[in-house]
């Protein structure tokens, strides 16, 4: 592993992180919220806020490892700060010179994936990073790249309002003006935060929401049943011969008929259903009803699908499974798996329920 190497501006970079006054402080929730949204908007099971300090790397906040220190020349994010303008990704820390023997590869959390989006202040320095990892090699779609970089600005105005009620505690004749503009800037703080948080739950293409949406809602959904005893089912949805439409006409009708299936699920049929995109042609529907009526709510939803109006006719195959006390939930998931298997097995463009052993 080499030596880290330091910016042209080091000097005023070290100064300018120093007016922060942040390297050593305890958490705070703000940046903690940053860094959970993170770990969502890209789908990681790590994400960190760090700060870049002369020979330490401070980590402010972070989901999946430790808040605290760690040596510069350890950091990734020492690397990350040498190009503000550009977010750093490493799609494999075993292919690069930089990263392959790091102790943080070598040994725990077992790095192998690292993106990270430099926190640069109004005059061009790099203090740290937003920074994502996973113990597996991958890449970023293009969106999640963007969440990031949103959120590497978040987290510079979140320092730039904890440096100014420094200054706020030093000029109490102007107390008032520094409030509002510190309340105003922590409202917009929220508003975008929450819009961050909405785009981390929701597939782009459809609208509907994304898969890790669906979990939150499934957990909270059985917790709820098997706190009162109430019904829930679970429906897969697969659109069939999906991948015939795409051979023969292009990914782009592909992407007209999922935004097509999508709305015809959404439809009245489906009214009080949580429909969710799994990804690729298959979608989840969670029902707090009992078996048989989520049965006639999911034939209701594969009837408005085949009506649906779109360039390319298309029909969908709907396995269904009721949710027992017991369950794990991968259970569920595996039984509507299998009961889709069933229902392509069968013909396809049906719904098939099946029962928990």
């Amino acid at each position: 592993m080499e030596r880290f190497a330091t910016p042209a501006n080091e000097a005023r970079r070290l100064a300018a992180l120093a007016d922060y006054s942040i390297v050593g402080t305890p958490p705070e929730q703000a940046f903690q919220d940053l860094v959970v949204i993170a770990a969502a908007a890209c789908d990681t099971p790590m994400a960190a806020v760090t700060l870049v300090d002369r020979e330490r790397q401070w980590i402010k906040a972070a989901v999946g490892i430790e808040v605290g220190e760690c040596r510069r020349e350890d950091s990734f994010c020492t690397h990350a700060i040498l190009r503000p303008d550009d977010l750093l990704v490493v799609p494999d820390t075993h292919a690069d010179p930089r990263f392959r023997d790091n102790p943080f590869v070598a040994g725990p959390p077992g790095v192998r994936f690292y993106a990270g989006a430099p926190l640069v202040t109004a005059d061009g320095v790099a203090m740290g990073a937003v920074c994502v990892m996973d113990a597996r090699p991958r890449t970023l779609a293009a969106h999640r790249l963007r969440a990031l970089e949103g959120l590497a600005r978040q987290a510079v105005a979140q320092m730039e309002l904890r440096r100014a009620y420094v200054v706020l505690e030093h000029h109490a004749a102007e107390r008032a003006w520094y409030e509002q503009q510190l309340e105003a800037a922590q409202r917009r703080l929220s508003e975008e935060n929450a819009q961050l948080a909405h785009a981390s739950l929701t597939d782009e293409l459809t609208g509907l929401p994304n898969r890790r949406a669906a979990s939150l809602h499934l957990d909270r959904a059985f917790a709820q049943a098997s706190a009162d005893g109430g019904p829930l089912a679970l429906g897969i949805v697969d659109i069939d011969h999906f991948k015939a439409i795409n051979d023969r006409h292009g990914h782009p009708a592909g992407d007209e008929v999922l935004v097509q299936v999508a709305r015809a699920l959404q439809s009245p049929p489906g009214a009080g259903a949580f429909v969710a995109r799994l990804g690729g042609e298959e979608f989840v529907v969670i029902l707090a009803r009992p078996l048989g009526e989520a049965h006639a709510v999911c034939e209701a939803m594969r009837e408005a699908v085949t009506r649906s109006a779109g360039t390319h006719p298309v029909t969908v195959s709907i396995g269904l499974t009721r949710c027992t006390p017991g369950d794990a939930v991968g259970d569920i998931y595996s039984r509507a798996d299998l009961a889709l298997y069933r229902a392509k097995h069968a013909g396809r463009n049906r719904v098939v329920a099946l029962e928990p052993d």
